[in-house]
């Protein structure tokens, strides 16, 4: 009788074992989204800033188009211009990067490269107007953590509506780059949240991260 209990206590004990394990190892593989993340972004990384850059081959001419906000506010092909981050700018190093005065002149490529890239963009995207009218932007600014040469991250910027012609690149767009890098580095807004909107969709962007003010 005795030695029936002990072969039942023996068998019994590794299954209560192997059922502790099993619920501590799906406990630990939960995912966490941040407290202070509103949504996931899936911007990809860049290869961040370099010391010599070098012109970044662009999409096939005629391959990329442009589309339009509900206003008539020109927006890139996310196929071709998904945006890319600078993998040196996170939470953690934003107020030593992109919050310190003077950061993104540190990492912006020469002219000389991002010149001819303009040049190649332009026929990626079929732009045959100006381009001293259009601006060779970074879809997620450089003060808001996006990659400085990545082709993914660089689009020709059309005119806005209403824009003069001859008078150069002058985008609203800039003004939103501003306005979200004040709320990133005052706290108000996750860098990842603002990075998402601004490459989802840089007219509704602040409204997306909950301050359509810009405040």
């Amino acid at each position: 009788m005795f030695a029936r209990k002990t072969l039942m206590i023996s068998l019994f004990v590794p299954i209560l074992v192997a059922g502790c394990s099993a619920h501590t190892t799906k406990s630990v593989t939960q995912a966490v989204k941040p407290a202070n993340a509103k949504f996931a972004t899936s911007v990809p990384a860049g290869p961040g800033p370099s010391g010599t850059y070098t012109v970044q081959a662009q999409p096939a001419p005629g391959t990329c188009h442009f589309g339009k906000s509900s206003d008539g506010q020109p927006l890139p092909d996310p196929n071709c211009t998904p945006g890319a981050t600078n993998p040196k700018v996170t939470a953690d190093t934003q107020a030593q990067t992109i919050c310190r005065s003077g950061y993104t002149s540190t990492i912006r490529p020469p002219a000389n490269i991002t010149g001819r890239e303009k040049d190649a963009n332009a026929k990626s995207y079929g732009y045959t107007g100006s381009l001293h009218d259009a601006e060779y932007d970074h879809l997620i600014s450089l003060e808001l953590g996006g990659d400085p040469n990545d082709a993914r991250n660089l689009w020709v910027e059309p005119p806005s509506p209403g824009h003069k012609p001859g008078a150069g690149p002058n985008n609203p767009k800039d003004g939103v780059e501003n306005q979200l890098h004040s709320l990133v580095c005052s706290g108000k807004v996750a860098l990842t949240d603002a990075q998402s909107a601004i490459a989802g969709d840089w007219t509704t962007a602040l409204a997306k991260v909950g301050h359509p003010s810009g405040k």
